[in-house]
């Protein structure tokens, strides 16, 4: 069985599509497609060609290419930020003596398990970094809104923030890649754009 045809938990699978036949004339700028399906309740195909679900939705949204570009940088220098926060914290955390030797081997322990793997751990943000945040998802809720016009800035960050959930945003506006997301809260908040 392929993990195409299986989804154990809620996910979203993305995919982008670059026509390569399609010419945009000097007066368009040029578009790329955002394939995107997504479960919302866990999933196992073994015939497609009776297999019917009301948890199963997909879509596509055409999107100027240079939005996207721009837009990853923006996600990329915003993970670096996030990296760097998280960096310090831990600095500030394994100098400090006000915390007890079982905590803080505790906290060395979530870390270091966690080193395969992006950290899934919640980053308290500082002042320029949580606008940084806003700014971006932003522009991710105007880029995959239905009705752009109507995309307000965001005034407070709709989902926990993570070196994983960044990473997975970063992810997601890579033209030459697809991505999976499964992180509950990131997963809610991008599913809530496409309605």
């Amino acid at each position: 069985e392929s993990r195409a045809a299986n989804a154990s938990n809620k996910e979203i699978n993305i995919q982008w599509y670059i026509p390569p036949l399609a010419k945009p004339s000097i007066y368009t700028e040029t578009k790329v497609l955002l394939l995107y399906a997504y479960n919302t309740k866990p999933v196992k195909i073994s015939n497609i060609k009776t297999f019917s679900s009301m948890s199963i939705f997909s879509g596509h949204l055409w999107i100027p290419l240079a939005r996207i570009i721009s837009l990853r940088e923006k996600l990329s220098n915003l993970k670096q930020q996030v990296e760097m926060l998280m960096q310090s914290s831990k600095s500030l955390s394994s100098a400090s003596e006000s915390i007890s030797f079982l905590e803080q081997s505790e906290t060395l322990k979530i870390i270091s398990s966690k080193k395969p793997q992006m950290n899934v751990a919640k980053v308290h943000l500082d002042e320029k970094t949580e606008e940084m945040a806003k700014r971006c998802l932003s522009e991710v809720k105007a880029l995959l809104s239905v009705v752009p016009a109507l995309s307000l800035p965001l005034t407070e960050i709709p989902f926990d923030v993570t070196l994983q959930s960044i990473a997975s945003l970063e992810d997601m506006f890579d033209p030459a890649n697809g991505c999976t997301i499964t992180e509950e809260s990131l997963f809610n908040w991008i599913i809530s754009l496409f309605h």
